[in-house]
């Protein structure tokens, strides 16, 4: 059976991604793989106020349960997947990347992800 390491592994080796990383909803790291340029604790630190804003945003327009948010910048994208109550998914991914494909992905494989974690 899988592991947590190698989901991890699998989509940071995917072409784009430049980090995957699994935190709890606390912020705190579970596991990760990234570039040497990136530091996995402060990014992970990051995503709590973000995801909680997302969610009031959610419960404002009645959107129902976040599953997935996607914020994109000048030099690529941020996605943040719920996979449980507890763990959140972060995949830091260049402009150029296929990101309707991981998406996809994601989307497909939440349930077999979230019994990882």
């Amino acid at each position: 059976m899988a592991t947590i390491r190698d989901l991890v592994g699998a989509i940071r080796q995917r072409e784009g991604v430049e980090a995957a990383v699994v935190l709890g909803r606390d912020g705190l790291l579970i596991d990760s793989q990234v570039l040497p340029n990136f530091d996995p604790e402060h990014i992970a630190a990051h995503i709590p106020s973000i995801i909680n804003a997302a969610e009031e945003l959610a419960s404002a327009a009645k959107r129902g349960e976040l599953v997935t948010s996607i914020l994109e910048y000048e030099r690529g994208y941020a996605i943040v997947s719920v996979l449980s109550r507890e763990a959140l998914l972060l995949v830091l991914v260049q402009s150029n990347a296929d990101v309707g494909k991981l998406l996809f992905e994601l989307r497909r494989n939440r349930q077999h992800i979230a019994a990882l974690v």
